[in-house]
């Protein structure tokens, strides 16, 4: 039996909100679709070339229970937080937190000539781990390998694998995969996604087809599939960008307060206490004010 396709469950056209201190962004997915996109709790996507748009940027807040990731298209985000860590990563760059029990952190956009283009993803983590010691590395584009096919086909394998090729970010569980591919005109892909695993897709440029029904995506549009076997896409006239993100569903239940994401309201209530009494930081760092 050859390989079955997965077809488009639902679109998500994406809607504008504000957010951190003022940053014009655009959302995808939240809280209120986080059944269908589990372990994904938020995709946004920010892009403008006018800096009044994000140089307020998001200063000091906390995280529990998630995993940020952000990954930059185009300009440079300035990141700090309560481990330590302190950088900037740029164009083709890619940061990757792992929240558990607690970090505070500010992302801040470097304010310059020219676009600032990138994604977060938000990824849940599993009841067992949202208490571990919270973890921060970036990775530079120099790291993130490249796969390329006979058609001109090109693939960052971010995380996950693709054609053989391991990305450098690995987490247990949920298994993250995160491909940015880039097809020419007319030129087909057809993706394995094992098992029961979630998976979507979202437009950064041009327009790609999905499945057998043909369902078209267009820049900052995201694609959920259904059960199925393989991804398939064609990329339209000019040809396509667009990202492919795949997880295991953890299947538990999820309480949710802003940065804070956890199994109950009991412990979302517990980490609100942790704020107000300076205890929310397990990694014993002073908590950081203006």
């Amino acid at each position: 039996m050859g390989t079955t396709v997965r077809n488009v469950l639902m679109k998500f056209p994406g809607r504008e909100t504000i957010e951190g201190a003022g940053v014009r962004l655009r959302r995808s997915f939240s809280n209120g679709e986080v059944r269908l996109l589990d372990p994904f709790l938020l995709l946004d996507s920010f892009g403008s070339d006018n800096p009044a748009d994000y140089r307020a940027g998001f200063p000091w807040h906390p995280h529990r229970g998630i995993e940020t990731i952000t990954y930059m298209l185009e300009g440079s985000v300035e990141h700090g937080d309560t481990l330590g860590n302190r950088g900037t990563i740029g164009s083709g760059d890619l940061q990757w937190m792992r929240s558990g029990g607690g970090i505070i952190h500010q992302e801040m956009p470097q304010v310059k000539e020219g676009e600032l283009r990138g994604f977060q993803l938000w990824l849940n983590m599993p009841a067992r781990s949202k208490r571990d010691p919270p973890s921060y590395q970036d990775v530079r584009s120099s790291r993130i390998p490249l796969s390329r096919g006979n058609e001109g086909q090109e693939v960052r394998v971010v995380a996950g694998t693709y054609d053989g090729v391991e990305g450098p970010i690995h987490t247990p569980i949920t298994g993250p995969e995160y491909l940015d591919i880039n097809l020419p005109e007319g030129v087909t892909l057809s993706h394995p996604v094992p098992g029961k695993r979630t998976v979507f897709v979202h437009g950064i440029s041009g327009t790609a087809s999905f499945g057998e029904d043909a369902m078209q995506l267009q820049r900052g549009e995201t694609l959920l599939f259904g059960d199925g076997g393989a991804v398939s896409a064609r990329a339209g006239p000019g040809g396509a960008r667009f990202l492919l993100v795949s997880g295991v569903p953890l299947r538990e239940p999820i309480a949710w307060y802003g940065p804070i994401v956890m199994n109950s309201e009991s412990e979302i209530a517990t980490a609100i206490q942790d704020l107000r009494r300076g205890t929310f930081l397990q990694h014993r760092e002073a908590l950081i004010k203006d």
